[in-house]
């Protein structure tokens, strides 16, 4: 599977992972990219860059339990 599937497979598993939130994605390059979890209000509620070896299929359950620890905080 190349970078740009990856990519597309873990922002859709990011996306399903936050509903109801909005999960952002912001400027993906070079296989890097940024998402933010955003309320119902429109307020950003975290924030992260991922690179390649973070949104591997073996990775990406890691960042979201991370991700949901830090909005439980």
């Amino acid at each position: 599977m190349n970078t740009q599937h990856q990519i597309q497979d873990a922002i859709r598993t990011l996306s399903d992972a936050f509903a109801p939130f909005d999960c952002r994605i912001l400027a993906s390059r070079k296989g890097n990219f940024s998402f933010t979890i955003v309320n119902q209000a429109g307020i950003a509620q975290h924030t992260q860059r991922l690179y390649p070896e973070q949104y591997s299929s073996e990775s990406l359950p890691q960042v979201i339990e991370r991700a949901r620890q830090s909005l439980l905080a």
